[in-house]
């Protein structure tokens, strides 16, 4: 009943709309003069009855058109459906025709969908048999995208931009100490950080095939199929960027596989990540982006999302790696590599701002911050451990022949490599000043005149507290001798190595001058004690009390062979204990024995001269020159013996 009267209502309405066109009809018949506003209200009339017109004539003939191109269209997509192989595989000109039906596919659908009124119409249908190619076509062009983005790959290579893995654990094994090794002076070697990876843009997909991934982009998006594309893109550059840390040896590592890795294996995988890190941020990243706009540059926002996307992961992977280490003990062999990460992250924080500038970037950045604070943080923390470790290193037993000990060396050295991370170590310790100032030793403390000089780093400062750590160290060890000239004698070569080591090396711009000259005090008195605990009780023999006639002032002949004979034994023992005594320095063994040889053989060759008439030649065990030759035995760390020497 209700769809009679709708008929009814309908037929009415159209009798009264003829109605009213006869009665204008009429009316403009018997009015020949008309105003404006009649005259303006007839004209939009009479354009809007054309319209109408054109319309009906045109829908009918336009929606046949649109059929026919559907048809067409439809037929190339699915000749493609049962196919296995790739279109763009099969040559540029069944690329482009596949492509244009595409596009024709997109432009019908978007035809259709302005000429659909409701959902009766003829043209829904047709527009849903559209939707249906346009997806088709959509799934094809992201199976063909994702196919071109793996199969043109470029190879990454790392040695054509300055980096060289067969580098990387050649001296792993030789840079592996724990405190205190004596080898430390050969394996402490910094590793080259410099800009030697400067941004270079490689082709990481073939050039050949860019123009043809851009013009499937902008269809996709264009089609509305934006997330297809986008996922497809991201998809492929995930597994390429992982590939390329493959390739760089960087394995998935969590945090808890970090801090229980032995130190060996870790150090290996810090020097590998310092490396990566400039090659993947100033090449591999940077290429990426490139690739991102050169594919997705026309687009807008998505350039950059894709950017970010593909690489997000990777690039938090490295960098968890370096909150890893920022947390995990700080153990003062670890110093150096950390300063290793922390500079090579700080020189990169640039880059990896820019790259992550906008705000979808803004986790990447953030993090990268703070994991560069969590490893300055460490390197305050681990430079505090490595002083405390000095101090607390303990020992139960002398160090054999008073040479210098492991713990000089190492400290030294260390303290030398130290000074190549100036510039972080000044910025990292300037607001960490010293707690206790008492810990420098009144020698080693620098004046009031230097206290007062702006020139002063803090990295100067610390140097100087670790060396007065060392010292009051050493001198501790010294004790464990129960020979007063040994306690000299180690004390002298340590402290002489020390002010060495700051004369010839960078550390003298840290330590200055003053702090040499009063080094060198020190060892040549620590020089001179020993000589008078050494030969002060022998060259006494060698003196004229306690040898004469009782009640007169004659030389008593049983008394003086006596005392020679008691110099010899006396010197034959030194002899042979300190030719087990080592000074490792040619230049300050040279110098000790000569001092000494001109105290002994002086002192012999007086007495000997003054009292030769008394003496016969079988009581004259050695000769002055036999003494100076055995004195340059000394200090080789050899033990030699002069118990069945006879005179030469």
């Amino acid at each position: 009943m209700g769809d009679c009267d709708s008929t009814i209502s309908e037929v009415e309405g159209e009798e009264n709309l003829i109605a009213a066109a006869r009665h204008i009809v009429k009316a403009l018949g018997s009015n020949k003069k008309l105003t404006f506003s009649a005259r303006k209200t007839l004209a939009e009339l009479g354009t809007q009855l054309s319209t109408m017109a054109a319309l009906n004539e045109t829908k009918g003939d336009g929606v046949s058109e649109i059929e026919d191109r559907l048809y067409a269209v439809e037929e190339k997509i699915l000749s493609w459906e049962e196919d296995q192989s790739m279109i763009w595989d099969s040559g540029p000109e069944e690329a482009s025709e596949y492509l244009n039906a595409a596009d024709e596919a997109r432009k019908l659908t978007e035809r259709l969908e302005s000429l659909c009124q409701n959902k009766d119409d003829d043209e829904y249908k047709l527009l849903h048999r559209a939707h249906n190619v346009l997806q088709k076509a959509m799934e094809r062009l992201e199976e063909e995208f994702s196919h071109m983005l793996v199969e043109n790959r470029q190879p990454f290579e790392p040695e054509h931009v300055s980096f060289r893995s067969s580098e990387e654990d050649v001296l792993d094994e030789g840079s592996i100490m724990s405190f205190g090794d004596e080898s430390v002076e050969d394996s402490l070697q910094r590793d080259s950080l410099s800009r030697a990876s400067e941004e270079y843009i490689l082709d990481l997909v073939h050039p050949d095939v860019i123009p043809e991934l851009r013009c499937i982009a902008n269809l996709m998006f264009n089609s509305n199929y934006d997330q297809e594309c986008y996922q497809a893109y991201t998809s492929a550059r995930k597994d390429a960027l992982d590939e390329c840390l493959f390739i760089l040896e960087m394995e998935k590592l969590s945090i808890e596989d970090v801090l229980k890795m032995e130190w060996v294996s870790l150090n290996s995988k810090i020097r590998r990540w310092v490396r990566t890190m400039k090659i993947f941020v100033r090449v591999y990243l940077a290429s990426e982006k490139c690739l991102s706009h050169q594919i997705f540059g026309e687009l807008g926002a998505v350039c950059v999302d894709s950017f970010v996307e593909a690489s997000k992961a990777s690039m938090l992977q490295l960098l968890n790696f370096g909150e890893a280490m920022s947390i995990g003990p700080h153990q003062p062999e670890k110093l150096t590599r950390i300063l290793d990460m922390y500079e090579v992250l700080a020189d990169l924080l640039p880059d990896i701002d820019a790259l992550y500038s906008d705000e979808v970037g803004s986790p990447v950045r953030i993090e990268c911050h703070e994991v560069l604070t969590g490893l300055g943080d460490s390197v305050k923390a681990t430079f505090l451990e490595f002083k405390n470790a000095i101090a607390s290193n303990a020992s139960t037993n002398p160090f054999a022949g008073g040479g210098i000990h492991h713990l000089t060396r190492y400290v030294m050295n260390y303290v030398k490599i130290l000074t190549d991370y100036g510039d972080i170590l000044n910025f990292l310790l300037k607001d960490h000043d010293e707690d206790d100032p008492s810990s420098l030793s009144p020698d080693m403390s620098p004046t009031k005149e230097e206290e007062n000089k702006s020139s002063i780093s803090p990295m100067a400062r610390h140097f100087r507290s670790i060396a007065s750590i060392l010292e009051s160290n050493l001198d501790a060890k010294s004790k464990l001798y129960k020979d007063a000239s040994l306690q000299h004698f180690f004390l002298m070569n340590n402290i002489y190595y020390m002010a060495q080591k700051v004369k010839g090396s960078e550390l003298r711009h840290a330590f200055g001058d003053e702090w040499i000259r009063k080094c060198n005090r020190k060892f040549q008195q620590h020089a001179m004690n020993y000589e008078r605990a050494s030969w002060s009780s022998i060259l006494s023999l060698l003196k004229d009390e306690g040898i004469q006639n009782p009640g007169s002032n004659s030389i008593s002949k049983t008394l003086l062979k006596e005392r020679i004979r008691s110099f010899y034994i006396a010197f034959e023992e030194t002899y042979k204990t300190q030719t087990s005594w080592l000074i490792p320095d040619d230049q300050l063994r040279e110098d000790l024995r000569i001092s000494t040889s001109l105290k002994v053989i002086q002192a012999y060759r007086t007495f000997v001269g003054r009292h030769g008439s008394l003496l016969k030649d079988k009581h004259i065990k050695y000769t002055a020159d036999d003494l100076e030759s055995f004195l340059l035995d000394l200090f080789e760390g050899s033990p030699k013996s002069l118990q069945n020497s006879y005179r030469r």
